[in-house]
């Protein structure tokens, strides 16, 4: 004997109800994202992980009035999250307007220098140290980290709070990165082949990046730096090379490994490679700055010698990837509220 059951038309409207307000609610939960300055490296790559999610809305002014003051302001007080991919000046206006207008909703996350050692900004570093994951959640005004000291803070940071490293500890930052890091001018250059196959520079040694490396390393002192561009166009290297005898008694290789991979066990996109693995190195000896193009991914190595008593840190990253608007994006994300890997 067969049974049939009916479903009363009641029921069937009622659930037909029921995935309408779901499919509301979905659209009623998108945020407004305003990138301004999206032509620019950064911004362009800002734009490409978040053009296909669904739970997020670009709104751009027409190409003619992108630079127009007025209308840069009507889009940030209409944004849900702001993302400024300006130069410093142009970011340090940007963030009086949004002040000056009483604004305290939208998420303002500039990718300039011109914040990162403001105490009214989070520094968008979430692997930073405890807490400042939850930090970056509460936080309306947030600086993204400079490229080459999300390597070399991730590095240092938790040698100095693991009282390995000692404050005050005199280093030198080598390191190389793509010449995207130089923006549409330099990418010109090399594409057109008239660059120098190697070009190092900072020779003022007074780099705009030294201050944060200085601050959220927690050395209090800026080490000397040497950053230089290869001819490639993303990807980089940052490397600390560390003698023995300025660390704490005791100090090895191992030592310092452990207290790294303890440090980000837990982080989604930080990795620290197995000590001195030497499969990680291109022909046995070459460490390829470019193996993690187009990622929010950062390796971080050691290599150590215990009988000469030193090792060298490396950090890997893509500088338009963790390094720029990966990190924009992990850092709205949390603002947001959302899972902190979305589009990444």
């Amino acid at each position: 004997m067969s049974i049939t059951i009916v479903v009363p038309k009641l029921m069937r409207a009622a659930r037909y109800n029921c995935l309408l307000l779901l499919a509301f609610a979905h659209t009623a939960t998108s945020f407004k994202v305003f990138i301004d300055g999206s032509a620019g490296t950064t911004g362009l790559q800002v734009r490409d992980r978040l053009k296909n999610r669904p739970e997020i809305t670009l709104i751009d002014p027409p190409d003619s009035m992108r630079k127009d003051e007025s209308t840069r302001k009507e889009f940030m007080l209409k944004s849900d999250v702001t993302i400024l991919c300006l130069p410093d000046s142009a970011s340090s206006d940007s963030a009086r307007w949004l002040t000056e207008s009483g604004d305290t909703n939208t998420v303002l996350i500039d990718a300039s220098t011109a914040f990162r050692v403001d105490p009214d900004f989070t520094y968008g570093f979430a692997e930073l140290c405890e807490g400042q994951r939850e930090a970056i959640k509460k936080s309306k005004r947030i600086s993204n980290p400079g490229c080459y000291p999300t390597g070399f803070i991730a590095l240092t940071r938790p040698l100095v709070s693991g009282g390995l490293l000692p404050e005050g500890s005199s280093l030198t930052v080598n390191a190389i990165s793509g010449y995207s890091g130089g923006g549409k001018q330099l990418m010109e250059i090399h594409e057109a082949g008239e660059a120098e196959p190697w070009g190092a520079y900072g020779f003022n040694l007074a780099h705009k990046h030294l201050p944060e490396m200085s601050l959220y390393s927690k050395l209090g002192k800026a080490p000397i730096f040497q950053p230089q561009v290869g001819s490639f166009p993303q990807g980089m290297v940052v490397s600390v090379p560390l003698h023995y005898g300025s660390l704490a008694e005791g100090v090895t290789g191992e030592k310092i490994w452990k207290e790294l991979k303890g440090w980000y066990k837990d982080s989604k996109f930080v990795k620290v490679m197995e000590l001195e693995s030497g499969e990680y190195l291109e022909r046995g000896a070459f460490l390829r700055p470019d193996t993690l193009m187009n990622t929010n991914k950062m390796e971080l190595f050691v290599f150590a010698n215990d009988s000469a008593q030193q090792c060298v840190l490396c950090a890997r990253l893509d500088n338009l990837g963790k390094g720029a608007s990966g990190a924009a994006v992990q850092n709205m994300n949390l603002a947001l509220g959302l899972d902190e890997d979305a589009g990444l």
